[in-house]
């Protein structure tokens, strides 16, 4: 009989050891569930707080993009009658585009992540350009050309190969040239491209570059560009 009794026993101490294991689990599962909400309701909210800074952070950059660009088309000369205080004022180029790429330096630095801030890095490099600072321009052109943002990468590199060519770096520029006018972008559109590649090329590669204007002739007729190219022929001289 003791025998029988503990079998009873152990077969019920196995079932009481299997429920209890199976309300563990089932506790534990509840656990994870909670854990799990907590952590998505978490990541949830870190998001809406990240997004909301970042749209915060945009709209403060998007005022001061603003107020620089105001100085980057600030008018020269004296102030016309009665004058618009609103209106940016300046004695020269000199000063002008040396107070727009203060503006602008000073916005890029503030707010490196929102599109204002990376937009303004780019017209920083403008007006260094515009200071005859063409090897500092250079540099910040070349960081600007390596974004992820294919559209400001392009403008960069095409930039770049407009100083290359006004600097006497022809090459360096063609080369940039024939890579946008393979990739191009809404921004930095392929006939615009070409016609700089053929002005790059008109004294270096005549020939070249007579072809190119007639090759946007045929793509693009009956626009302001094929125009500009009917122009590029004509500059260049009948021998070529």
């Amino acid at each position: 009989m003791s025998e029988h009794i503990s079998r009873k026993e152990l077969k019920q101490d196995k079932i009481k050891e299997t429920i209890e294991h199976g309300a563990e689990a089932v506790l534990s599962h509840g656990q994870f569930a909670g854990i799990l909400v907590a952590v998505v309701l978490a990541v949830a909210i870190g998001y809406g707080g990240w997004r909301f800074y970042i749209e915060h952070q945009t709209a403060q950059a998007s005022v001061e993009f603003e107020s620089a660009m105001k100085a980057y088309k600030g008018r020269i000369g004296p102030a016309p009658g009665p004058a618009d205080p609103s209106e940016p004022l300046y004695a020269d180029e000199k000063a002008r585009a040396q107070d727009a790429l203060s503006k602008f330096t000073k916005l890029a630095d503030a707010y490196p992540s929102t599109n204002p801030g990376k937009l303004a890095r780019y017209y920083a490099a403008l007006c260094l350009e515009d200071l005859e600072r063409q090897n500092q321009a250079l540099e910040e052109l070349k960081k600007i050309s390596g974004s992820s943002d294919k559209e400001l990468a392009a403008m960069a590199q095409y930039q770049m190969a407009i100083i290359y060519a006004r600097t006497g770096k022809t090459e360096d520029a063609v080369k940039l040239l024939r890579a946008l006018a393979d990739k191009p972008s809404v921004i930095v559109p392929r006939p615009l491209v070409l016609l700089e590649l053929a002005g790059a090329l008109r004294s270096s590669n005549p020939k070249e570059a007579a072809n190119i204007y007639q090759q946007i002739k045929k793509e693009f007729p009956d626009t302001n560009i094929a125009d500009q190219a009917d122009r590029g022929l004509d500059s260049i001289s009948p021998q070529s």
